[in-house]
């Protein structure tokens, strides 16, 4: 065996960009010979359980009482080590870094801390937790990598990752055997996408606001768009009234689709997500800033063009046929840093340009995807920082 992993994130059963992440690397570390268990901070309470995983099972402990599980994760990562003697241990986390505390991390010797950075400069509580001696900082961006490094924190880089080969690539046609465009009612339309969670009112690090304006005064000049909504629309989970927002923004709510609402709250499997993805004639994605940006990654692997932010991971991540647009800083004050707005007459410029473009799949968005394919992640960037994190107490 080449070592013990506590994993230190959402469930690997969540629908959420950490679940699949968390899914992903335990499957290959898994694979790879390690002793792997996931420590959730959601997705599972009240119990531990066994995660039924392709590689074979996998330990499942439950979230604790408080909010980040900081009363659970030190206890239940020293208790796999336990269970393992003998061998090499280290926890890993991914999740916002300034969540962790207590002093139940200092008595852990290897903690890998996976950290999403979508501010400028790195925020300070995020800072306190990578300069914790026993704390190895891995960045999931080179803008993180170089927030970090401004600072004077030296850190790891391993990007996130995706199912190029199987599971995000173009699919016309859904689990169920409907064409996407059926499913979409967008024959003869330009379909504009957005997938995206609901949640934050100020800051609104998805840019609703921004976003939904842009289309519509694109859409004042087109009526073959339709904009095709991935997210729970009312606010309930913390979010805004997306049906306010559109009708403060004079937008028709018939160029406006929605997903299922029962369907999104059960859970929408990938292959369907993919065929969604494809359905999209361009993803619309400028956000405040994003510690990575999965969907970003998942449209271009479906040969989707993207239309993201200037800054933060996804200017990193959008191929050269897409894209970016700038923005003006705006102040995070719980966090002392700066996120970035994207001006609404750059996304209009954006959208008018995809529109021209017309509806095809995008040779180069899938090229770019495909450098972030999982398995080429966990063997080129993964192992080897592995091997360091596990071989030597910081």
């Amino acid at each position: 065996m080449n070592g013990v992993i506590a994993w230190a994130s959402n469930s690997p059963t969540a629908a959420t960009g950490y679940g699949t992440q968390t899914a992903q690397f335990l499957t290959h570390a898994k694979r790879a010979g390690y002793k792997v268990a996931s420590l959730s901070n959601y997705g599972l309470e009240g119990t531990n359980s066994v995660w039924d995983s392709p590689a074979g099972p996998i330990p499942h402990y439950g979230r604790g009482t408080d909010l980040y599980s900081n009363d659970v994760i030190p206890l239940n990562s020293q208790h796999w080590a336990n269970k393992n003697p003998g061998l090499p241990s280290c926890l890993i986390t991914l999740y916002d870094a300034w969540v962790f505390d207590g002093i139940g991390y200092d008595k852990i010797e290897r903690i890998g801390s996976w950290t999403p950075v979508d501010h400028s400069p790195l925020p300070e509580k995020v800072g306190k937790w990578l300069r914790r001696p026993n704390v190895t900082p891995i960045a999931m961006s080179k803008f993180g990598q170089d927030e970090m490094r401004r600072v004077g924190i030296e850190a790891e880089y391993v990007p996130h990752g995706i199912d190029t080969k199987k599971m995000f690539k173009p699919t016309f046609v859904l689990p169920e055997g409907v064409l996407v465009e059926e499913h979409l009612q967008s024959k003869d339309k330009f379909v504009v996408g957005m997938n995206a969670a609901n949640k934050g009112i100020y800051p609104m690090r998805k840019a609703w606001d921004a976003n939904i304006l842009a289309f519509s005064i694109f859409a004042q000049k087109h009526d073959d768009v339709l904009l095709y909504i991935h997210t729970e629309p009312f606010g309930v989970f913390g979010g805004v009234n997306l049906f306010d927002l559109m009708k403060a923004c004079g937008l028709p709510q018939e160029k406006v689709s929605f997903v299922d609402p029962v369907a999104y709250r059960y859970g929408i499997d990938q292959e369907t997500v993919a065929a969604l993805y494809t359905g999209m004639d361009v993803l619309l994605a400028p956000s405040l800033g994003e510690g990575f940006g999965l969907a970003t990654l998942e449209a271009q692997a479906c040969g989707t063009r993207v239309i993201g932010s200037n800054f933060a991971a996804t200017a990193e991540l959008v191929s050269e046929d897409g894209w970016l647009v700038n923005g003006q800083p705006l102040w995070d004050a719980p966090q002392k840093a700066w996120f970035n707005m994207p001006f609404v007459i750059e996304i209009v410029n954006a959208l008018e340009e995809a529109y021209q473009k017309g509806k095809g799949r995008s040779q180069k968005a899938i090229s770019k995807a495909a450098e972030y394919d999982s398995a080429k992640v966990f063997k080129e960037s993964w192992q080897p920082v592995l091997g360091r994190l596990l071989g030597a107490v910081k």
